[in-house]
C-alpha cells in the first residue's frame, strides 16, 4: 500500500534516534513537511538538515516533553512555521532503572512518569487543540507490550505504559466525534537502545532475548515507522482508540 502524506504536517517527538527519528523519516519520505523534536535538539537539528538536503520539508525543535510550557511552545512552533498538524507520533520515552518496587526511589519514578505518560498527556492536550480548529487530524502514542504485560524490576515504566493506553482510549472517544482519530502502538524487542537498557546493555542477554521472540529476532524501527504511517493514514480510517502491537509474536502465548 502507497500511503501519502503529501501536504501534510507530522510532528515526532523522541526523533533523535530509535523508532522516532525512523518515522521521522518515513513520514518525509511519504511526503508530510516533518517536525523532529527531541531534548537532543542539535542531534535532531542534524537529522532535519540531512532531510533537507534529500529535498524534504523538515524542521527540528528542542523540547523536553516532560516541560508542558515546551511543548506548548513546540506546538506553537509547528503552526507557525507549516500553518497547521495534520499528525503526531508522541514518541518520547525513556526505561526504568532497574530496581523491584520496594527499593525503587520516588525521584526516579517521578522521572519515568514524567516523560512517558505525563509527556504523552501535555502533548496530547497542545495537538488536541490545533487540530480541532481544523477539525481533523491523527494521533498515534508510543506504548509498549510493557501497557498489557508485567515485567519484574521496571515498575514505573510498566505503569507509564499502561497509562498511556488508557489516555488514548479516552481521548479517542473524546475527539473522534471532532474529526480527529487516535490511537497507539505497543512496540516489542525493537533494536534500540532503550531495548538494550532493559538488560543494562549486556549485548549476549539482548541476543539471547532477540532468540526467544517467536520471529526469532528482534524489531526494526522501521517496522514500528510502518505500523504508526499506517494508523495515522487514510487506509485506517475506522480505526479508533486501538493499541496496535508489533512485537513478533512476544505476547501471543
Amino acid at each position: 500500500m502507497n500511503i501519502s502524506f503529501e501536504n501534510q504536517v507530522a510532528l515526532v517527538t523522541g526523533a533523535a534516534s530509535g523508532m522516532g527519528l525512523a518515522t521521522a523519516r518515513a513520514f518525509a519520505e511519504a511526503g508530510a513537511k516533518v517536525v523532529l523534536a527531541d531534548y537532543r535538539e542539535d542531534v535532531v537539528q542534524a537529522e532535519a538538515e540531512k532531510l533537507l538536503r534529500e529535498g524534504r520539508q523538515a524542521m527540528a525543535v528542542g523540547c523536553d516533553v516532560s516541560d508542558e510550557s515546551q511543548i506548548e511552545a513546540m506546538v506553537d512552533r509547528v503552526v507557525a512555521q507549516f500553518g497547521r498538524l495534520d499528525v503526531a507520533f508522541n514518541n518520547a520515552g525513556v526505561m526504568a532503572k532497574i530496581a523491584p518496587i520496594a527499593e525503587s526511589q520516588t525521584d526516579e519514578w517521578e522521572r519515568v512518569i514524567g516523560i512517558n505518560l505525563r509527556g504523552v498527556w501535555s502533548g496530547m492536550k497542545y495537538e488536541l487543540r490545533q487540530m480541532e480548529k481544523q477539525g481533523s487530524g491523527a494521533i498515534v502514542n508510543n506504548a509498549s507490550v510493557g501497557a498489557i504485560t508485567g515485567n519484574p524490576g521496571i515498575a514505573s515504566y510498566i505503569a507509564s505504559k499502561h497509562g498511556v493506553v488508557g489516555l488514548t482510549r479516552t481521548a479517542a472517544l473524546e475527539y473522534i466525534s471532532k474529526g480527529i482519530r487516535v490511537n497507539a502502538v505497543n512496540p516489542g524487542l525493537i533494536d534500540t537502545q532503550i531495548a538494550r537498557d532493559v538488560v543494562s546493555g549486556d549485548e549476549k542477554a539482548y541476543d539471547d532475548f532477540a532468540k526467544r521472540v517467536p520471529i526469532g529476532r528482534a524489531g526494526t524501527p522501521e517496522e514500528i515507522a510502518s505500523a504508526v504511517l499506517w494508523l495515522s493514514s487514510s487506509a485506517a480510517s475506522y480505526v479508533v482508540g486501538q493499541a496496535i502491537t508489533v512485537d513478533g509474536g512476544m505476547t501471543v502465548g
